[in-house]
């Protein structure tokens, strides 16, 4: 039976933080803030597996109260999701995925990006979509003060 999921994450910009976005450095005068790597593509993908499977979302997992997870590169977030997945002998059937940015330009690194989250969940390349658009220079996202994605998957759950 096949079951979708949603995923969404946001965070701030701030000065002195490397961007890192679907696992890929990008360059940029500011990076996101977060406990982790703060990757909110990579964190809206994993929160829509997960959601899909019926679980609880990231901060169940990784709280970031755990020191553990301090700067931690999200693909660990991906990977947990995708092993939980296959102990509930769940098949990914696809991702797709949208960074919402006002600056920096995405799509020169969209490729990268998808082969990062495929990898890190264990599928083809071409069952992961990421799209990129902008705020038109509206709200928080359109004045660059930070960055969000949003996520759907679709997952083949065996019925109990």
């Amino acid at each position: 039976m096949v079951h979708v999921g949603i995923g969404y994450d946001v965070h701030p910009l701030v000065e002195g933080r490397k961007l890192i976005l679907g696992g890929v450095e990008i360059p940029h005068t500011r990076g996101l803030d977060g406990h982790s790597d703060a990757d909110v593509l990579m964190h809206a993908i994993c929160d829509t597996v997960l959601g899909a499977l019926g679980e609880a979302n990231i901060g169940h997992f990784f709280p970031n109260t755990d020191p553990r997870w301090r700067g931690a590169p999200s693909k660990i977030f991906l990977e947990e999701a995708a092993r939980v997945a296959g102990l509930r002998e769940a098949k990914l059937i696809n991702i797709d995925a949208t960074v919402i940015a006002q600056a920096p330009k995405i799509f020169p690194h969209v490729q990268e990006m998808k082969f990062n989250i495929a990898r890190a969940l264990g599928i083809n390349l071409q069952r992961v979509g990421i799209k990129a658009t902008t705020n038109e220079h509206l709200g928080f996202i359109g004045r660059e003060e930070g960055i969000a994605a949003m996520a759907v998957a679709s997952v083949d759950l065996p019925q109990a």
